[in-house]
């Protein structure tokens, strides 16, 4: 039995998935679960774990989690961070580098997945309009790979102690738009607080990542 905290969200529900695709049952936990999670968590053999999006408080979040888990004695944990974790411009990514911290001095053992940004937030039925530069560089995760990962991570020796930045393949909001016979538009909307800060950034500078650790683990060919 695997639990997985944040289980009813998009990411959760796809982690579920590839584990029963291996015959393993999951524990989706979700808010109404935190109050008892210590007795949610007892008898599972691991514990994956998502933060809520944009969290206010991750680390605080995160600490409540490993406690729970460290008092129902479940072993393992595989955390859901983000690439580029320490990215002082992004408010909420340094929240996940903090948490990133806990997770590694909790006494458990302990995985960390870094996922780039995910594909499947594109909608490429229609122009694609984004608030930064189509031109700049992503590695992109789809998020059926970063499932397949977690699930293996989960199951699998050789990972305790392992941090790795996943992404599927590198591309720009541009080129995947001409790939589906789409436009790529940049508007000057932004929104205010983090997801300003966060397209501020990746308007600047994107979010690169390297697709060769995403291949080895699903033993595939990368593309840079």
């Amino acid at each position: 039995m695997i639990a997985v905290l944040g289980g009813h969200g998009k990411t959760g529900r796809a982690v579920l998935a590839a584990l029963s695709e291996r015959d393993v049952e999951g524990r989706p936990l979700g808010r109404a679960d935190w109050p008892e999670l210590t007795d949610a968590v007892a008898g599972c053999a691991a514990a994956y774990l998502i933060a809520p999006n944009l969290h206010p408080d991750e680390p605080a979040y995160v600490a409540q989690a490993l406690t729970a888990l460290a008092s129902a004695e479940v072993p393992r944990v595989v955390y859901h961070s983000v690439a580029s974790p320490y990215a002082p411009e992004m408010p909420h990514h340094l929240g996940k580098a903090v948490s990133e911290d806990l997770v590694r001095r909790s006494g458990l053992a302990w995985t960390i997945l870094q996922p780039g940004a995910y594909l499947q937030n594109l909608d490429l039925s229609g122009p694609v309009t984004v608030p930064y530069d189509v031109d700049a560089v992503f590695g992109f995760a789809d998020l059926r790979d970063v499932a397949q990962v977690a699930a293996l991570v989960l199951l699998e020796d050789g990972h305790v102690g392992a941090t790795y930045e996943l992404a599927t393949r590198t591309a720009t909001v541009a080129e995947l738009a001409a790939e589906a016979g789409v436009a790529a538009v940049r508007t000057d909307e932004r929104p205010d607080g983090w997801l300003g800060a966060m397209f501020d950034y990746y308007d600047r500078h994107g979010l690169p990542v390297g697709t060769r650790t995403m291949a080895g683990l699903l033993a595939r060919d990368g593309d840079s």
